[in-house]
């Protein structure tokens, strides 16, 4: 018996981005956990990743390239062909179609990877000119937001958090998406700080704070210029700190001065008393820090709602402390370190191909003019995840419609391709790795050769550039070759190899004396407001008297996404795709806990099992995904009665921008 380890690195999009040691027996992997020497780890992995053999080893893996033979609005049947066949015939197809940007890719972060994710195919499709994807679909709300308040997407260091006297979470169900964060708020609780979770459903998280404040979806905003109110109103504020760093004040000023606790109590559906207590104890506590997630700015009005929040710490001075100030995303802070030629733009060569939002996917595949002809997706789920799916899958059926998938299982989206090509998992490939929640460079060593016949994504686009007869020299550099152009030389591959990380240089409290990242050097408040949902009763009342009950689809505790769903043993904890209602609405409509119900709007119908909770406030009903369709009830998930409206800034999607109506099924 031979036996290893291996360092690794968590692919995943969650903050935490956590150094794994991984135990080799035999060349089979029989253990994943977190690496305690690594300060943001701290030995513990969630629930999720510790079960990554279970992931990689499980007996429906994707191992061989699957060719298509059914229609695609029958029951999919596919059969098995070699990597030359599969190759060929892509290649094939791809050369016929004379206009390049006819040509989608489609991608997010089922990887979080420089190098598995974008590194060889982006190069692949800056040379063929194939259209460019706007990937909105997580965070780019909140992104644009920070980059617009702060000049790019930055915050505190989640381990400061644990020095706090107060960490207001808000938008966010950290116990379960930022496991390590929860770890340093729990540590600042026993020491004596507060906990206040705002959040529309009662989480775990909330369970364990002082305070829960259930706002209504969509009206964090409100509340914030309800805080900022009742700060100026009672001079909790840094009045030098405002004067040095902070642009667009005055204007600010006016507009939370028209918030009083009685208006923002009604827009939220919460108490007076609730924003009053709220700003007492964030104007007079020090330090005070806020951790928001990305939940909040899945709404209309989502970035001015992170631009409102953001402002907070700039207004009562606590970014002055190493433990008082903000985080959403860290990711800007690797900016000054990552290569940005990594992707080779220059193939290009001035090409300018539309740009496709990811997030409106169902209308582009439906609409766009020329026709979307051959869509690749990797790291992917669209069919699950992207809005309103009733289009998705519409468009995604189309017979004249190629597509090819990279996946590790049959999804959804497998289920509609034509050539479904088998990629490797974490284990099995070479990878490195910035955070969205700590400032840690990662290096992901490969545990095992890959299982039957996948290949890493960056072989499969080497061997596809080769198929269609390019030949740039960029197409044949190896993974090891790519690690090497990822960073800048500030970055130490040396020290990634042998320690698995390597931190970056950050201030401990990085702008306690200013020094934000917009051109004047100061936070910038210009512009901020609230803005309501689309759907809601102060935009659309007639809307809101037909479809009176607004839906959030907030993750199960044991997803990512919709990764993790077709892992038994976590499958086997979440149950059944569920629909929390609190008990005065269920009971208004006659509906009894365990019967099957339909959420229902013009878009769609989704039948779930209705679950009576208290998690759910009233007038709020929470659809947890994101599961599969095709483990749902009626072949559908939560993503059958949301839209494709986009956000206030960057263009993202609306996911919690819903009203529906829910009756018996």
């Amino acid at each position: 018996m031979t036996t290893r380890t291996v360092h690794g690195a968590c692919p995943h999009d969650c903050p935490d981005t956590c150094a794994m040691q991984v135990t080799v027996e035999n060349e089979r992997v029989i253990k994943v956990q977190g690496r305690a020497d690594h300060p943001n780890t701290h030995g513990a992995l969630c629930t999720k990743v510790s079960r990554y053999p279970e992931r990689t080893y499980h007996p429906e893996r994707l191992l061989h390239p699957l060719k298509r033979i059914s229609k695609k609005t029958e029951a999919p049947q596919f059969v098995r062909v070699s990597w030359a066949e599969a190759l060929a015939d892509i290649a094939a197809r791809l050369k016929a179609i004379s206009d390049p940007q006819c040509i989608q890719p489609y991608s997010y972060a089922g990887t979080m990877g420089l190098i598995q994710g974008e590194a060889m195919a982006g190069r692949l499709w800056n040379a063929l000119g194939a259209a460019r994807l706007d990937r909105t679909i997580c965070a780019s709300a909140g992104g644009a937001a920070l980059a617009m308040t702060y000049g790019h997407k930055l915050g505190m260091h989640t381990r400061h958090f644990a020095g706090a006297k107060l960490i207001v979470i808000w938008g966010s169900n950290s116990i379960t998406s930022n496991l390590h964060f929860w770890t340093y708020a729990n540590q600042a609780k026993r020491e004596g700080a507060k906990l206040i979770c705002i959040d529309p459903r009662k989480t775990e998280t909330a369970d364990k704070c002082h305070q829960h404040i259930a706002v209504l979806p969509g009206t964090d905003g409100a509340l914030a210029l309800g805080v900022m109110r009742e700060l100026i109103v009672n001079d909790w504020l840094d009045h030098d700190y405002i004067a040095r760093h902070v642009d667009g004040w005055d204007e600010l000023r006016g507009k939370a001065l028209d918030w009083p606790p009685e208006r923002v109590a009604e827009v939220c559906g919460i108490s007076a008393d609730e924003v009053r207590g709220l700003a007492r104890d964030y104007g007079t506590t020090t330090p005070a820090a806020i951790r928001m997630n990305y939940g909040l700015q899945r709404v209309r009005g989502g970035g001015n709602a992170v631009r409102l929040i953001a402002m907070l710490p700039c207004l009562t001075g606590a970014w002055r402390h190493p433990s008082g100030g903000l985080l959403l995303s860290a990711s800007g802070w690797f900016a000054p370190y990552k290569n940005p030629a990594l992707e080779r733009p220059d193939l290009l060569a001035g090409r300018m191909p539309r740009m496709v939002n990811m997030s409106t996917i169902g209308d582009a595949l439906l609409q766009a003019d020329p026709p979307i002809q051959a869509l690749f997706v990797y790291n992917s789920n669209p069919v699950a995840v992207a809005p309103e799916s009733p289009k998705v899958v519409k468009g995604f059926q189309r017979e004249d419609l190629f597509t090819v998938v990279l996946e590790h299982f049959m999804t959804d989206t497998a289920d509609l391709a034509d050539y479904v090509l088998p990629a490797t998992t974490q284990l099995e490939h070479l990878d490195v790795h910035t955070s969205y929640g700590h400032t840690d460079v990662l290096m992901n060593q490969p545990a095992v050769q890959p299982l039957g016949e996948a290949k890493p994504n960056t072989q499969i686009f080497r061997e596809l550039a080769a198929a269609l007869g390019l030949t740039d020299p960029c197409f044949r550099e190896t993974d090891e070759e790519l690690v090497a152009q990822a960073f800048t030389p500030d970055i130490d591959l040396d020290l990634l190899r042998t320690q698995g990380w390597q931190p970056l240089p950050i201030p401990e409290a990085p702008f306690a004396d200013g020094g934000f990242r917009t051109a004047s050097g100061r936070a910038n408040a210009a512009g901020a407001d609230f803005v309501p949902n689309y759907e809601c009763a102060l935009t659309d009342p007639a809307l809101a008297a037909r479809y009176p009950l607004a839906m959030i689809s907030p993750p199960a505790r044991n997803f990512l996404n919709s990764s993790f769903v077709n892992v038994k043993s976590l499958r086997d904890i979440e149950g059944e795709p569920l629909i929390e209602m609190h008990a005065t609405d269920a009971a208004a409509r006659g509906l009894a806990d365990g019967a099957l119900v339909a959420a229902f709007n013009d878009r769609g119908r989704y039948v779930a099992r209705l679950k009576v909770s208290p998690r759910a406030r009233p007038g709020v009903v929470n659809g947890l995904g994101v599961w599969w369709r095709k483990l749902g009830v009626q072949g559908t998930n939560v993503n059958e009665v949301t839209h494709q409206r986009l956000t206030d800034m960057g263009e993202a999607p609306a996911f919690y921008d819903c009203l529906v109506e829910v009756q018996a099924a």
